[in-house]
């Protein structure tokens, strides 16, 4: 037999087999999910909030790691371990590290420069490798000295206003991020570029909401004139894209100034504008523009996540005293009442990094985060995965899985302690909290540096005990979140938070003068 026909022979057969592979994958079972309407599907059943914990009943109900939804057709896969995600989000990621389009949010509101909703190509690809740079876990530790300084202030703040609990907190994550990404010295009060963000991502998260507006389900409809009824989304659009381009430009723009004027401080901005003064990049244009989207994505996803988590720390220690009292112990035994903490104590207070691990999963602060989005039908465990389907990773279900973290639901920091130190055989919050595969948060060194510094810091220097009202009774939490839209953040709530001792009072307003 000759070649060309062996090879011919060799094709015909690897085309059979091919088609009858995708003939078989085709009449393969859906995973389990609940069951479906006609036309809407499972619409109806999906919470417009918490919908991380009905994805968790469900698969619990079904004994299902992995599950099936139709939003009136669109295929949503549920994961809800650790086991389906590493195969999924890390072993085949080059499918499973898509990007839904978002046309309400990206092509009308403008963020497309944001690389965490770009798909997954080139563009995602550099944006990712230049925040990866300055913020994996060996660069991370250059900031250090700013985020000390951005929490020293916060206690001095606490000092002067232990009231406003989340509007302090807002403050120092905003304080921390633009001295980061643009070297900008904040306003004590009514800061104007952290009131910008925090307008910013408030839009964000409306418009994230699923089903908030028909154009992410009909694309199409982004054409229509906005004077046709049904058209309110694009005035909507057009409001919120003009605070985007704020976003975006105003601080870069300080930033650029600063620089021609000798003035500029260290920053992630400067250094990288310097670094295409000092290269032989061709086109300059396109490099600052990736430097000035990357930089705008830390400084609007960078403030909220930590207000989050460190609200639920206060939260936390209201609830729970007795692990308040056993952090301050461990404080006071390392580094004496009245002293305040820094990193290089950090290996000598176990207890007080398993009070972080613990926040970080108690209440996680993205449930489930933005989806993720495969382009082709794919095979796992005997199921189909549809082509065009959304994927989402339960990062909620992961943290709270009875099997992995006893009584999931309790706040126990003990639970990653044995015999007094870290214990490394208990998973890692980290490993679901700042999201899977390609996807994963690239801040996520930075954003647990400074959470453990500041609740270190806090525990050290204030007793965060239950408000008393006028008449003396204790003003209970309602420990209620906001969970409309990407985070989940706690409402605003009451609590006292005294300083533990005038020596403390003394260290902490001494450090006005050291920063």
């Amino acid at each position: 037999m000759s070649a060309s026909m062996w090879l011919a022979l060799v094709f015909s057969a690897l085309l059979y087999f091919g088609l009858r592979w995708r003939r078989n994958r085709s009449k393969l079972p859906l995973p389990p999910g609940p069951k479906k309407l006609p036309l809407v599907g499972n619409l109806l059943d999906i919470p417009r909030e918490h919908q991380w914990e009905a994805y968790h009943r469900w698969s619990k109900e079904l004994n299902s790691d992995i599950i099936h939804l139709d939003a009136a057709g669109t295929s949503i896969i549920v994961l809800s371990s650790m086991e389906a995600i590493r195969d999924l989000f890390e072993q085949r990621s080059s499918l499973y590290s898509g990007r839904l389009r978002l046309p309400m949010l990206v092509e009308l509101m403008g963020w497309d420069f944001a690389f965490p909703f770009l798909n997954y190509g080139d563009e995602w690809r550099s944006s990712r490798k230049l925040f990866h740079e300055a913020f994996n876990h060996s660069a991370a530790k250059q900031f250090h000295p700013q985020e000390t300084a951005a929490t020293y202030e916060l206690l001095r703040r606490f000092l002067q206003n232990p009231h406003d609990i989340m509007g302090n907190f807002r403050h120092m994550a905003g304080t921390l991020i633009m001295d980061i990404a643009y070297g900008i010295k904040v306003l004590p009060s009514d800061d104007p570029y952290i009131q910008l963000a925090e307008k910013a991502m408030h839009d964000l998260s409306n418009a994230s909401i699923p089903g908030a507006f028909l154009v992410d389900t009909f694309p199409a409809m982004k054409y229509m004139p906005s004077w046709l009824p049904g058209a309110s989304f694009k005035h909507k659009a057009n409001e919120w894209r003009k605070v985007v381009r704020e976003v975006l430009e105003k601080p870069f723009h300080e930033t650029k100034q600063n620089i021609t004027m000798g003035t500029a401080r260290p920053s992630f901005t400067s250094f990288n504008l310097h670094n295409i003064e000092e290269s032989e990049v061709s086109d300059r244009t396109t490099q600052e523009s990736l430097i000035k989207g990357v930089a705008a994505t830390m400084y609007v996803a960078g403030a909220d996540t930590t207000v989050s988590a460190l609200g639920t720390f206060i939260l936390a220690m209201l609830a729970n005293p007795e692990a308040q009292m056993k952090a301050q112990s461990e404080i006071d035994s390392v580094i004496g009442l009245g002293n305040l903490p820094d990193f290089s104590d950090e290996p000598s207070l176990p207890y007080v990094s398993a009070i972080v691990k613990e926040v970080l999963r108690w209440r996680n602060v993205a449930p489930i985060a933005f989806p993720h989005y495969i382009t082709v039908a794919d095979e796992y465990r005997g199921y189909r995965i549809p082509a065009g389907s959304l994927v989402i990773g339960n990062a909620w279900a992961i943290l709270h899985d009875e099997e992995v973290y006893p009584d999931p639901h309790s706040f126990n920091p003990e639970r990653f302690l044995l015999a007094g130190k870290l214990n490394p055989a208990v998973r890692d919050p980290d490993t679901a909290a700042f999201g899977f595969g390609r996807r994963i948060c690239p801040g996520r060194y930075m954003a647990t540096a400074s959470i453990w510094i500041t609740v270190a810091s806090m525990l050290a220097a204030f007793d965060i005990e239950k408000a008393v009202d006028k008449d003396g009774k204790v003003v209970e939490p309602s420990f209620e979140y906001s969970s409309t839209g990407v985070l989940f953040t706690p409402l605003p709530f009451k609590c006292s938070i005294t300083p533990r001792s005038p020596e403390v009072v003394e260290v902490i307003q001494g450090t006005s003068e050291s920063h």
